[in-house]
């Protein structure tokens, strides 16, 4: 038998906000009760949903990223974490056509499911829907015959009466279950879509309630022929060659600052990297590291207790000072500018390593892919790296000053001028942009090399 054996299916929506995550976290916690390994995945950028996927798994929940990682990363990075799990649940963004270009599938769902060839379950919002859930389903099957859409979840529905009702109507693609409303359940949100899945925002027993609603609403072993009718995958060479330790990274991580994409730090590791989790809110001082890594996050949320930690803002403002390689994104250039102004127009100090404020906003300012050009030479490596990542933010650098230093032009995907971004000179970089590495490998390579060469200069 040439191939590998994954059982897996995609849980994708007709739309954006019609409950794919609770299906996901619900299949997953249900799959988990019957004794099954599952491992978790979330097509594109977003650093939310995969708090929740992972807190149901147990696991670490991969994103899957068709633009930003392309074909051979995304299937890499899934055979790679569905190794040894006897399911994997891969739930979509947006609607399953949704991604990059609207002419085009490149960056949706479709596009990883047809990548991995894998059966796609269509969660759609049927509350006050009968037999116009046979259009519904018609429409998308017919859209993109390659993409196969193997089931139908039923999300919202009225009653037990109801879902029996769009059974008789839609016989196939058959519908595997659904879900009434429940509003006490409900996920806190907040922007754009979910909050975190940290323990205190989200129980335990409230990731439980919604396994025990798709074990009572879904055919489970309906669900479980559907993931294992996938057909085999090719076999691909992940070995990974044992690597000398070249450098320590502190890696901020705490409630304030948790959005990394799992791949990049796979990659730091892989390039002989340890990373040492330390808290900008609640520890007092730095671990011995040889380079600090800050992502995004909620500083704003945070951002009274990070000015008040003044040991940590000292330790950081002295690694910068000795030379340390810092590099952050979003949340974590919030952290090293000037001040952070909160909506509420208080003014916190900050690390002051990047000159200018920051201003959180009521609206969105920025969101969507990006294309990053490196202007010179950087923590990342040298002038003219190329990489993509993903901007969402409610903040803005307010006035920086006329001669700050700017790495990079960012390029909007759906078109628009360049900007130049990347604050910062020497061993601090900072950007708006969240990178994701498979893009270009060789910038996971130029941090570590910075941070080795920093040790070796430190010795």
């Amino acid at each position: 038998m040439n191939g590998l054996v994954a059982p897996r299916l995609v849980v994708a929506g007709v739309s954006s906000g019609v409950g794919k995550t609770t299906v996901a976290v619900g299949l997953i916690k249900a799959l988990r009760k019957l004794g099954l390994r599952v491992a978790a995945f979330k097509c594109g950028p977003d650093y939310l949903d995969p708090t929740y996927l992972s807190r149901a798994s147990g696991g670490r929940s991969q994103n899957l990223d068709g633009w930003m990682m392309g074909r051979q990363a995304v299937t890499a990075t899934f055979l790679r974490a569905a190794e040894g799990a006897d399911i994997s649940i891969i739930e979509g963004v947006m609607g399953v056509f949704d991604g990059a270009s609207p002419s085009g599938e490149e960056g949706s769902t479709a596009e990883v499911a047809k990548w991995l060839d894998a059966p796609v379950l269509l969660v759609a919002d049927t509350s006050g829907m009968a037999r116009s859930v046979v259009a519904l389903a018609k429409g998308f099957v017919d859209f993109d015959p390659e993409l196969r859409v193997a089931g139908l979840a039923c999300n919202r529905v009225g009653s037990r009466g109801h879902l029996d009702l769009l059974r008789r109507a839609l016989p196939s693609p058959p519908i595997l279950g659904g879900l009434e409303k429940r509003p006490t359940l409900a996920f806190a949100e907040r922007h754009l879509g979910l909050r975190t899945a940290e323990s205190n925002a989200v129980p335990e027993h409230l990731l439980d309630a919604w396994g025990e609603e798709v074990t009572a609403g879904f055919d489970l072993e309906a669900v479980l022929h559907t993931a294992r009718s996938a057909p085999l995958l090719p076999a691909l060479d992940l070995s990974e060659h044992p690597v000398q330790p070249r450098c320590r990274i502190g890696l901020a991580f705490d409630e304030a600052f948790h959005f990394y994409y799992e791949d990049n730090l796979r990659r730091l590791e892989g390039l002989g990297a340890e990373l040492v989790r330390f808290s900008p809110l609640s520890a007092s001082a730095l671990p011995a590291v040889d380079g600090l890594y800050i992502g995004g996050g909620y500083p704003e949320m945070h951002a009274a207790r990070l000015a008040e930690n003044q040991p940590m803002r000292a330790a950081i403002q002295a690694f910068a000072a000795a030379g340390g390689p810092i590099y952050a994104e979003c949340g974590g250039l919030m952290y090293l500018a000037d001040g952070l102004r909160t909506l509420d127009k208080r003014r916190h100090p900050m690390l002051g390593l990047i000159r200018g404020e920051v201003a959180v906003q009521e609206r969105l300012v920025a969101l969507g892919y990006v294309e990053v050009e490196t202007l010179a030479p950087s923590l990342l490596g040298p002038a003219g790296l190329c990489f993509r990542g993903h901007q969402f933010r409610y903040s803005e650098l307010l006035h920086p000053p006329s001669d700050a230093e700017c790495v990079y032009t960012v390029r909007r995907r759906r078109g628009g001028e360049a900007a130049l971004e990347g604050y910062g000179k020497g061993n601090v970089l900072a950007s708006y942009v969240h990178a994701h590495w498979a893009s270009n490998p060789l910038v996971a390579e130029g941090l570590v090399s910075s941070c080795a060469q920093y040790r070796e200069r430190t010795r």
